[in-house]
Order: C-alpha cells, then structure tokens, then sequence
C-alpha cells in the first residue's frame, strides 16, 4: 500500500482496491463529480454515483459516522470520507460483489489516509506547475515585448519577475535535443548564478533563449556559452555582441545566426561574428524612406473594435519576417488569422508579401524604424522622400533602389559577400527562387539534399543562418541587389 502510494499516487492505490474488492474503486467529490475512477474488470458494476453520494451524505451527517455501506442487489457500496472534519472532501466509494470479502473494510479505512496525503501532494503539484507555467509565460510575455521593442511594458511586467533586466546584454540561444531542454535550463540557471532571464522558446521547442548581462562586476558574462557547451553533450550554442536592451530582437537575430555556425563546430559554440545592421548605414534617406513606406501600415485605423490595429500589424509583419510560419506559434495566433493579417499589410502598403524583394523592403523598413534615430549617418546629400502614387511595389522598389545605392551600404554589401566572393551561383540562384529549395535545385540541376548541402556550407561560410528562420537571406538579397545597381 505504502509503496504504490510512493510510486503510482492515487491512480495505483485505487487500481489496487478495485482489485482487492473484486469490483469498482473510485474518489468522488461531495457533488457527485467522479474526480478518479479504477475497475478491475471491464464488466464491473458502474454504481450510480449521485444517488450513492446524496445518500451517504445524508447519512453520515445524522449518524455522524465515519463510514457508510450500502446494499445494492448483488453488491455493496462501502464509502469513506477522506477527512472527516471537511465537507468538502471527496468520498472513497469502492463497489465490491455480494458476500464482501473478509477484511475489505478495515483495508480501506487503512488506505483512507495514504489515500488522502497522495491527493493533497497531487493537488500541489499540479498548483506547482500551474505557478511554474505561469512563470514560463509571464517571461515569455516579457521577452515578446522586448523583441517588438515595448521596453517601458517590459520592464513594467518583469519587476514581478526576478531577475531584474540587465541592460545592456548579450542574447544567447541554447538548441537542445529533444527532450533536452529542461535539462539544460537548470544547467543555464547553475552556471549563470541566476543573473539570467531563462525563457523557453515559444517557436522553437528545442530552444532556450537567454537574455545575460553584458557585464558583470567588470567581467563579460560570456562564459555560460562554453560551460553549458561542455556540461550538456548534446546542445549547440550561439551568443550575439553586446547590444542594449531595447535592441534585444537585434541580439537574438546574431545569437540565431551564431547558432548555425555553432553547429558545425567541435566546440559547440560560438559567437556573432562582426558585421553591421544594413539599419545603421541607411542614413536619413534610409530613414525617410522607411518612415513613408510604412506609414499606411501606421497610421491604419481598425474598422472594428475586434481587428487589429497597427501596432499589432506591424507586430505580426515582424514576427513572420522572422519566423515564417512558426510566427503563428510566436504570436499564439491561428494560422487562418495570421494569413488573413498578412493578406491587410501587403494591401496597405500596396506590396506582394509573396516576393522576397518586397520581404526584404518590409523587413529593412521595420529595422530602420526599430533603430534609434542618432545611429543613422549623416549624408549631404539631398534626397526626395517616398511618395505613394498607388503602385506601392513599383515606389517601394524604386525608393529602395536609391538607398541602395548610397556608398555605405555599398561597402556594407561588400563586407556581406566578401565570404563568397566568386562562388555566388547557389546564393543567387537560392534567393532568385525566392529563397526555396524545390525550384533553386531544378535550376541548378542538382538535388534537393545537394542544394541543402551547398546551402549549410554557405551558412558556414558566412557566419549566417539561411534555411532556418531568423535566416539571413533578405540581407544578402540587399546586399546583391546593392552590388547589381553599382555594376549597373
């Protein structure tokens, strides 16, 4: 008895009773509600459990008796209250077939206790994993608001949570096997002496996400990639640059992009290699141009209470341009609901969200909007901002043409495709074919695993990831883009 209650609760200890009666075994609540429930057989009597709950309540109550026991036919109900000082404690009712066996009712006086103690450690558990649950949201709400950069929001709902928000940090993301990732969150919070904001990734399912102070008591915080690394076999590590908190989605595009090379290295980590946000060498022209193209989206106004607006718009173009379709699981959204959202931003700002170019326009401009106005460098320059004539990807494009062509984001092309210098067929063939494997292997007159194959050695070499959203592919597009209009 003692051990089943040790090892199986109160599913193993009722099992056990409808054995050891020969019959049905179940716990019942004072409304009749059967809450557990064990049969021997499948032919075992089914009592009627609200007429033997309403009885013996009644019964208990004038007799003020411990137990109670019922003739029904050919069998007898046997009921014992778990407690009986609280009413509302639920009632053991075993069923057993007529004559009842010798010792069955000092049996179950005798379990009426372990009984009792496994469903109070039951109902704890569960409340523990509902506070853990909650926990795990609550952060995950936090880290959501930070990578669509609502920092005063976040802050506001992290001061229930500890840690505090570090500021500045480096944004680290642990891949784990299957069902590693537990492990490795304790792991995490071990080595990182509880600094950390540990969030499990809600898109990912493999994948924790840490959001690490930058420094901490004048030593970098960067060692959690490496102990973890060599703790965990079977987890690979990406860490981002240092980078203020409210550029944390900037942190988690490099810590992901690290990821990739991490994968093919011994160690198992690694960490963002330098390379500039095509955000900062846009300039004010950049930042114009982004401002108009985005602005339909902005100013848009709901012609209902229940449809989104535009901050949940520009929220949603964000998330899938980062994740693709698992932004339906980012957002906690249905994929009917994200299509139909997706299908309003690309009427509003007159693009085909289809076309990888009219992606990478999008993506450029929430960047350059996300990126503080001070970063951008000054240009002398003039410059005839965006207008919207009602052919919104001819505008887009041309727009987004001129900004391309300006010098820093030329050297910042170069810098992007020095790597493949030379070896550029499968990237530009990959990204004419609109970033898809299918179509880019049929022109290339390979195979499907042999593009894939070219695709890793790519990410190798360019320190990116390409076929796992965050991928890299709408700055390379810009980037090959911006080398074709200086050739040009």
């Amino acid at each position: 008895m003692h051990r089943l209650a040790r090892t199986g609760g109160t599913a193993e200890l009722l099992r056990w009773l409808a054995g050891r009666a020969e019959g049905w075994a179940g716990l019942v609540g004072p409304d009749g509600t059967v809450l557990h429930a064990a049969a021997r057989t499948t032919r075992a009597v089914a009592p009627d459990v609200a007429g033997l709950v309403a009885e013996s309540v009644n019964a208990l109550a004038e007799r003020g008796a411990r137990a109670y026991s019922l003739d029904t036919g050919a069998h007898t109900a046997l009921l014992f209250p778990l407690s009986a000082d609280d009413h509302a404690a639920p009632l053991l009712i075993v069923v057993s077939p007529r004559p009842v066996a010798a010792g069955l009712a000092t049996l179950l006086a005798d379990v009426v206790l372990p009984l009792a103690l496994c469903r109070q450690a039951e109902t704890l558990e569960r409340k523990r994993r509902r506070v853990d649950l909650a926990d795990s949201r609550g952060r995950e709400a936090v880290l959501h608001l930070l990578m669509t950069g609502q920092l005063s929001i976040a802050q506001q709902v992290a001061g229930a949570l500890r840690p505090r928000l570090p500021d500045p940090v480096r944004v680290c993301v642990v891949e784990c096997s299957g069902d590693g990732r537990e492990e490795a969150a304790l792991v995490c919070a071990d080595e990182d002496g509880g600094r950390s904001w540990i969030v499990r990734c809600p898109v990912y399912a493999r994948h924790l996400i840490l959001v690490m102070p930058a420094q901490e008591q004048g030593r970098e915080a960067v060692t959690t990639d490496e102990a973890v690394a060599a703790r965990v076999g079977d987890c690979v590590v990406g860490v981002s640059d240092p980078v203020p908190l409210a550029d944390t989605a900037t942190g988690y595009r490099q810590a992901f992009h690290a990821l990739a090379v991490a994968r093919e290295l011994p160690t198992r980590h690694a960490r963002f290699g330098v390379s500039p946000d095509p955000a900062f060498v846009v300039g004010p022209a950049g930042r114009r141009w982004a401002n108009e193209l985005l602005t339909p989206l902005l100013t848009h106004v709901p012609r209902r209470a229940q449809d989104p607006g535009s901050q949940e718009l520009a929220a949603t173009a964000a998330s899938w341009l980062a994740f693709s379709s698992h932004a339906t699981d980012h957002l906690k959204v249905h994929r009917n609901t994200l299509a139909a959202r997706l299908k309003l931003i690309g009427e509003l700002l007159g693009l085909d969200l289809h076309r990888l170019a009219d992606q990478a326009a999008l993506d450029l401009a929430l960047r350059v909007r996300a990126t503080p106005a001070p970063v951008c460098t000054a240009e002398s320059a003039p410059y005839a901002p965006y207008a919207p004539t009602g052919s919104g990807t001819r505008e887009a494009a041309r727009g987004l043409d001129a900004i391309l062509r300006r010098p820093a984001v030329r050297h910042w092309a170069d810098q992007q495709l020095a790597p493949v210098l030379g070896s550029e067929e499968t990237l530009r063939t990959w990204l004419r074919c609109e970033g898809r494997l299918g179509p880019a292997a049929a022109e290339l007159g390979i195979s499907v695993p042999g593009a894939r194959k070219r695709l890793t050695r790519l990410e190798t070499v360019l320190q990116r990831s390409l076929l796992r959203p965050p991928s890299a592919r709408y700055d390379l597009w810009l980037a090959l883009r911006s080398r074709d209009l200086a050739a040009g």
